[in-house]
């Protein structure tokens, strides 16, 4: 069996969607609270999806946001996230794709990301990535980035033998900061939000996705 797991970013990673998450979030704050723009000012590079609509509900309705209330606005979300997609086409970022197929080859690819499950499915069918990975760990797992990665390492066990070495491949501090709690290495890619400067904790800091083969190649040949 392959012994390297690498678990994937979406957002700011593979590619961009152009704002559709947002827009969607804030289509959904003014249906269920009256809240135009509910978004603006609020970062979401490396947060899980409840996390911010928990930051939305503190900001706007002075409150922390229950599981019901997750749920809910989830429920809402999704099909304003297809609608947003198909209005408005994401992007792949350069050479991701290439790359996961060279990668694919020598290694068990998952995700580990802060969309809830049935969102990243949504993101990556639009970008045509879907077939590249076989499990993940999401914000539906978790609120917390940390737990969502950790859920994503025991899934890879189904795949991966137990001492299977793992690289988590984010864009933001936040992929790097889950990757160290969980004890595994990781790399980053300086096309998110953070840049390359912000990155430097990370084991390998790439300017493309590409970059991240010749740094396979090196330490498993």
């Amino acid at each position: 069996m392959t012994e390297i797991v690498y678990l994937f970013d979406i957002d700011g990673t593979l590619l961009r969607a152009g704002g559709a998450g947002s827009r969607a979030f804030d289509r959904v704050m003014r249906e269920l609270h009256e809240v135009e723009d509910a978004s603006v000012g609020t970062a979401f590079g490396g947060k899980t999806d409840p996390w911010i609509i928990d930051q939305l509900y503190r900001r706007h309705l002075g409150r922390a946001a229950s599981q019901e209330d997750v749920d809910t606005f989830i429920a809402r979300y999704l099909p304003y996230l297809e609608v947003e997609l198909a209005t408005r086409p994401l992007r792949v970022l350069p050479a991701v794709e290439d790359t996961l197929a060279a990668l694919g080859q020598r290694a068990v690819l998952g995700v580990a990301t802060g969309n809830v499950a049935a969102a990243a499915d949504i993101k990556l069918r639009y970008a045509g990535l879907t077939g590249h990975f076989r499990f993940g760990g999401y914000g539906s797992d978790s609120w917390q980035r940390a737990e969502l990665v950790a859920v994503a390492i025991e899934r890879a066990r189904a795949f991966a033998p137990p001492q299977a070495e793992v690289v988590v491949v984010g864009d933001t501090v936040h992929d790097i900061a889950a990757a160290r709690a969980c004890g595994v290495q990781v790399c980053a890619v300086a096309t998110g939000p953070d840049p390359a400067d912000a990155l430097g904790e990370a084991d390998a800091v790439f300017a493309r996705l590409d970059e991240l083969l010749p740094w396979h190649h090196a330490r498993w040949p």
